[in-house]
């Protein structure tokens, strides 16, 4: 398989991966969030009762999860898809 074949074959896996990612990154936050401002729900840009500072780190805090959680499921799909094929998807 060529590299074009591998990353055209990869692609259902890697949209695939992207939504566990989300599901994965969004209840981790959730627990994260929790223990951090004994809170259920984190702040939303647009909720006036928050500072501007909340807003940010969980903002930011749920990206650092997001990024972190969909490296570790993209690599872990890749790993596996070259396992199955012989041929890296990303190269």
């Amino acid at each position: 398989m060529s590299s074009k074949g591998a990353k055209l074959a990869y692609r259902p896996i890697g949209l695939l991966s992207g939504i566990l990612a989300g599901t994965i990154s969004g209840a981790i936050f959730k627990q994260v969030w929790k223990r951090i401002a004994d809170e259920d729900d984190a702040p939303d840009a647009l909720q006036g009762e928050y500072p501007m500072w909340q807003v940010i780190l969980a903002a930011a805090l749920q990206g650092a999860i997001f990024a972190a959680t969909k490296a570790a499921i993209d690599r872990a799909g890749a790993q596996g898809f070259t396992k199955l094929t012989g041929n890296w998807p990303g190269d």
